[in-house]
């Protein structure tokens, strides 16, 4: 009887014990959200910094942070939990730190919800149980985005880097360069850089590739980064001018709209490359060179007597040299397109057109080719078509000797 009565008191009084032993002190698990603080007030799109901070005296086997639905904002959370140790009153305690840049869609008074932590803790029984607690609701003063005539781009700091893959100034003859804009901006999303500019010129070739966007999440706020590249060739013989693209953003610190601009830049072909003789002096003296070679020598030289000559005129070492690079640079052209070799072909044609007037049609044969080689897929003309289109404008006009 008596062992009947102490289990019924064991079963009657355990839920109390359990409920006792359960009861958490408020002031042993807190979690308190604040906001960076700022001597102005905020406008649409601009970053605000949040802090999530739990300190916690219990032991925690399991947690998970929610948090609410910040209505009229995107958010971005700033890399991982930050879970370290502290001293309060003489005694360890666990620290939590939640790191986020929010940025609101809308101006007014908004309102950032509770965020509710869930934990499992343990009694004093090694027993686990469900806990949760929650932050205080906060409210932040968003201003109107000011009136822009472009693109409303607000960020702390804006960084621009003008690079190329080579010099754009000693491009070999036909080559192309890649032009790539690095640009960053620190409180601001990946969506808020202003779309990629149109890069134009009055005597360029103009690729333009995809932009990539990313974002590097710093302590200060996430940094947005955009890539903007295009690849660039000149479309004569000399060189092109890149004309200057800017826009605007605005400056949150100095709390100005200012313009970032990007200056006109010169991509040409290196003199030495378009003007190298093919070393024609030592040409004829290999030529003399042989006595069983010698009458060989005479007839050329009779051919461009006849050819660079007239009632009148004088044959000039000059045109000589002018003749000789003019068929090497044919025969160069033959094998180009027997190669298939749509870039020396390319090359080749920079290089003669230094001895043969104008034609509109190798312009447009040229124009085909520079499509060809930076499109970067198959497509006309290939390398021997280009070489035999090109050969019978130079058949049908006469040289006109070196331009430079």
């Amino acid at each position: 009887m008596v062992r009947l009565l102490l289990y019924f008191l064991c079963v009657v009084l355990s839920p109390v014990t359990a409920k006792a032993q359960r009861q958490v002190d408020p002031n042993d698990l807190t979690l308190t959200v604040t906001v960076e603080e700022l001597d102005y007030v905020p406008y649409q799109q601009e970053m605000v910094l949040l802090t999530i901070h739990g300190v916690y005296k219990r032991h925690i086997t399991l947690e998970k942070l929610e948090m609410p639905e910040l209505k009229g904002m995107n958010w971005m959370q700033l890399g991982q939990d930050n879970w370290f140790e502290s001293f309060v009153d003489g005694r360890t305690v666990k620290n939590m730190r939640r790191r986020m840049a929010v940025f609101p869609d809308e101006s007014g008074s908004l309102t950032i919800g509770r965020f509710k932590h869930h934990l499992t803790l343990l009694d004093e029984n090694n027993a686990w149980f469900e806990h949760t607690i929650e932050s205080k609701p906060i409210t932040i003063q968003v201003a109107p985005a000011p009136p822009t005539d472009g693109w409303w781009f607000p960020t702390r700091r804006l960084r621009i880097a003008d690079n190329w893959s080579n010099a754009p100034d000693q491009l070999r003859p036909g080559e192309g360069v890649l032009r790539i804009v690095r640009v960053s901006a620190l409180g601001a999303s990946p969506d808020m850089i202003p779309p990629m500019p149109e890069l134009t010129s009055p005597s360029a070739l103009i690729f333009a590739h995809p932009e990539k966007r990313l974002v590097d999440l710093t302590p200060q706020g996430p940094e947005a980064i955009a890539y903007w590249r295009w690849t660039i060739t000149p479309s004569n013989s000399v060189s092109a001018i890149l004309e200057p693209f800017e826009f605007g953003f605005f400056d949150t610190v100095n709390r100005e709209a200012r313009t970032a601009r990007i200056s006109p830049q010169r991509v040409a072909f290196l003199k030495s490359e378009t003007d190298a003789p093919v070393q024609a002096e030592a040409t004829l003296p290999v030529i003399l060179r042989s006595g069983m070679i010698l009458a060989s020598g005479i007839t050329a030289f009779g051919l461009a007597f006849a050819m660079l000559t007239g009632p009148g005129q004088t044959l000039s070492t000059a045109g000589v040299r002018s003749w000789l690079r003019r068929r090497q640079l044919l025969s160069k052209l033959r094998s180009a397109g027997r190669d298939n070799n749509l870039v020396t072909v390319r090359h080749t044609a920079v290089h003669l057109a230094d001895y043969y007037p104008k034609d509109t049609r190798r312009d447009e044969i040229l124009r085909a080719i520079d499509t060809a080689i930076f499109s970067r897929s198959a497509g006309e003309p290939t390398a021997s078509q280009a070489a035999s289109q090109l050969l019978s404008t130079y058949a049908r006009g006469g040289s006109t000797g070196p331009t430079r």
